[in-house]
This record gives C-alpha cells, sequence and structure tokens, in this order.
C-alpha cells in the first residue's frame, strides 16, 4: 500500500539552448540542495528524443515535470507543445514554459496547449534563480506524483 504522505522525487527536463539559463537553473538547485533530479537538453529534437526514448536516451526516465523554453533550435517550444499535448502518455506530464518571450500570442498559445505555467526568464540572475527555486518548490510541495510512472502510465510499459 501506498503512503500518501511519502513523497516522490521530481525527474525535471529542462529544455534550454542557453548555457548561462543552463547554469544559473543548475545553480538554484544545487545552492537550495533539492535532491530532484534535472536532466538537460539542448535542442527540440533531443527533447523528443528524451520525452520518447530513443536513442541516446534509450534509458532516460520519463520527467514530471517539463520546463520548456520556447525559442530552442531545431524543433521549437510551440511544436513541442503541440506534440506533448496531442499524445495520450505525455499529455499528463505538466509543462512550464520558461522562456524570454513576453509576446501575448506566445502566452496565449502556449495556454491554449494547456501547458500548466508561462514564466517570462528574469534578466537579473538573482531573480532568474528566485524563479527557478519557485518551480523548484512547485515541484517538491505543490506538484503530486504518481509513486510509480509505469502504474501512471507515464511511460511506456
Amino acid at each position: 500500500m501506498i503512503n500518501k504522505n511519502e513523497k516522490k522525487l521530481a525527474d525535471i527536463l529542462l529544455v534550454e539552448d542557453n548555457d548561462g539559463d543552463i547554469l544559473l537553473t543548475q545553480e538554484a538547485f544545487e545552492e537550495a540542495k533539492f535532491n530532484n533530479k534535472l536532466h538537460v537538453v539542448e535542442d527540440g529534437d533531443k527533447a523528443l528524443d528524451f520525452l520518447y526514448q530513443r536513442h541516446a536516451y534509450a534509458q532516460a526516465s520519463a520527467p514530471d515535470l517539463i520546463l520548456l523554453d520556447l525559442n530552442i533550435p531545431k524543433t521549437d517550444g510551440r511544436a513541442i507543445c503541440k506534440i506533448i499535448m496531442s499524445d495520450e502518455k505525455l499529455k499528463k506530464i505538466p509543462v512550464v514554459i520558461l522562456t524570454s518571450s513576453t509576446a501575448d500570442r506566445d502566452i496565449i498559445e502556449s495556454y491554449n496547449l494547456h501547458t500548466s505555467r508561462y514564466i517570462v526568464k528574469p534578466v537579473d540572475a538573482h531573480k532568474f534563480i528566485d524563479v527557478v527555486r519557485s518551480i523548484e518548490h512547485f515541484s517538491i510541495e505543490v506538484l503530486c506524483l504518481p509513486l510509480n510512472n509505469k502504474d501512471a502510465g507515464l511511460i511506456n510499459a
């Protein structure tokens, strides 16, 4: 029987091509001593390979949360959102848009694709770290995850 108070550590997929933002995100996780597993891919094609457990990511664990930049190389974040939301297994994974775009059309389109949150990256490094910490807090304290992703249908059986 599963203890309802037992918390599963989240596997978080960061889809980001900016080395500085990747480093700040990793630093925020380390400084806050969060134990969640952060996986990083730098373009949309690698993100899809990770999500579908293909090629170099055949042994990857299914993410519990996706942090997705819209403006990434190859398959962009908008297309990834469409693919995720059209896939019965993938659409169960919360997607948080973490981007520099403040364009209304990007915000509206993202919410129309049922993303969980749309967060504009702050330019200031300290504020960026605060944003990442709030996302991490969300994944630990707020997000309720099944203890077994296979039972939840989040990964291929």
